[in-house]
């Protein structure tokens, strides 16, 4: 199952247990010396395999910054984002992750994407039915509701949407359309940048967002999450790729293996990976 962090609250409710220039263009809680996400020792498994993937990840970050996680298939990147985000298939079975001062363990994947986390999943699922302006609509002003703020009617969405657009170089067409239904690979990894730029995030993790994108669609999608990152949110992707760590330039990269974040470093270590491999850089320290 492979959503975006938007539609969490339609596809898991079964689940168990800023910086802004206009006056609704962001929402960002404010600064605090907390950090953003700590993750401590976090341990999980596959409900249904009962196989242990993650083996006591550690993790700190902080407002403002730009996080990349590498490593080889299979080594447990995937299934760190899609625990944080609340999904359904595994189970945290010991260690803690605060978000924004809060136990994230505690909350349904519907309150952590309307507490700010954001997630843009490796393969997005269409919606069928749903168009992507109602699709949006609906989620933003289920943010604003969290927030305490006043829903926004039709135009003033509308106004809103066309902005947004424009950001990621998608025509206006695009919101008349099924989510997803029908869109090629690039078209769904700008569709997911679409809508982490309507709703705003606290933490955005972006699963492989590079994948299956052309030169000119990696630089839209670069360009526009640039734009949208302040000093007051941060990014968390996860990437097999320089190339579009050269363009949004993580100020951490952290080396994923067997189930742990092995090895942090910051960009230059890409240059070792791409010279060695992942054995040598992932070796702990």
């Amino acid at each position: 199952m492979a959503v975006s962090s938007l539609s969490l609250p339609f596809h898991f409710r079964s689940s168990p247990k800023s910086h802004t220039r206009r006056k609704f263009v962001f929402f960002a809680a404010a600064s605090s010396d907390v950090p953003l996400l700590q993750v401590n020792d976090l341990r999980a498994k596959i409900v249904e395999s009962n196989a242990e993937i993650l083996r006591g990840v550690n993790l700190t970050i902080n407002r403002g910054e730009i996080h990349a996680i590498m490593g080889k298939n299979g080594s447990g990147k995937s299934t760190f984002a899609k625990v944080l985000v609340g999904h359904p298939d595994y189970e945290v079975t010991s260690g803690s992750v605060v978000f924004k001062g809060e136990n994230l363990l505690e909350m349904e994947p519907e309150e952590r994407a309307l507490e700010g986390l954001f997630m843009s999943f490796q393969s997005p699922v269409a919606i069928p039915g749903v168009s992507n302006d109602q699709f949006l609509v609906m989620a933003y002003n289920a943010r604003r509701k969290k927030l305490g703020l006043p829903e926004l009617g039709p135009l003033e969405c509308f106004s809103y949407l066309m902005e947004k657009l424009q950001l990621v170089n998608m025509k206006p067409d695009f919101l008349n359309r099924n989510v997803n239904e029908g869109f090629s690979g690039g078209e769904r990894k700008r569709n997911e940048i679409l809508q982490l730029a309507v709703l705003g995030a606290d933490l955005a993790i972006l699963d492989e967002i590079d994948s299956g994108l052309d030169v000119d669609a990696l630089r839209d999608v670069a360009s526009a999450v640039n734009k949208i990152l302040t000093p007051e949110n941060s990014l968390l992707m996860i990437t097999h790729y320089r190339r579009i760590l050269d363009l949004l330039k993580p100020s951490h990269v952290h080396v994923m293996d067997n189930g742990k974040i092995a090895r942090t470093g910051d960009l230059s270590m890409v240059d070792a990976i791409e010279a060695d491999g992942y054995e040598p850089v992932s070796v702990l320290t």
